[in-house]
């Protein structure tokens, strides 16, 4: 089995039982603690995923860093999947969990990247724009790209919506390359 469909499973299989078990939100935020650590810590990481290194080893890493910031069920969760031998699929269990947390409480995570830092206008009523178009709650991740020159590049899950001066004037100069007037002078 491939291992985004085992992380899949998983991910569901957490948010399932902590929803039933009330601790939804604390789970949520340990996987959130778990992926900061794995994407700041290369070393966590390969430790993970090395076949080399046994199970128990592992399981004793993640509880010495995570016992007692964890959750009781977080913590029971890292044991089975240790004891499953599936510890180098965690940080994609982590990702889909987060994935399948936003769905199940609606919320659409939304990237936009300006050539300036948006106002806080501009913030709420895009906001505002995109909570009347998706229906869910918006959770926006801004970045800023000087290389834009103006406007932004906007995601929406599979969607772009590219509104930038530098796209603007990529596709002028396509215009002007294919345009048989312009290549006779």
């Amino acid at each position: 089995m491939s291992d985004i469909r085992v992380a899949s499973r998983y991910a569901k299989s957490l948010i399932e039982l902590a929803n039933e078990k009330g601790v939804l939100e604390q789970v949520h935020n340990d996987m959130l603690l778990f992926s900061k650590v794995v994407s700041q810590n290369r070393d966590f990481e390969l430790l993970l995923t090395n076949p080399i290194i046994k199970p128990d080893k592992k399981l004793a890493v993640l509880t010495s860093i995570f016992g007692g910031k964890v959750q009781q069920m977080t913590q029971m969760f890292f044991d089975i999947v240790t004891k499953k031998n599936r510890e180098s699929v965690l940080p994609f269990m982590a990702a889909e969990f987060e994935k399948q947390y936003n769905e199940f409480k609606g919320i659409q995570v939304v990237s936009v990247n300006s050539a300036a830092p948006l106002a806080p206008a501009q913030r709420d009523h895009l906001i505002k724009q995109l909570t009347a178009e998706t229906g869910k709650i918006i959770q926006l991740k801004e970045s800023v790209d000087p290389s834009l020159i103006g406007g932004f590049v906007l995601r929406v899950g599979d969607k772009q919506i590219d509104s930038s001066v530098k796209n603007s004037l990529r596709k002028l100069k396509i215009d002007f390359k294919d345009n048989s007037y312009i290549n006779k002078l």
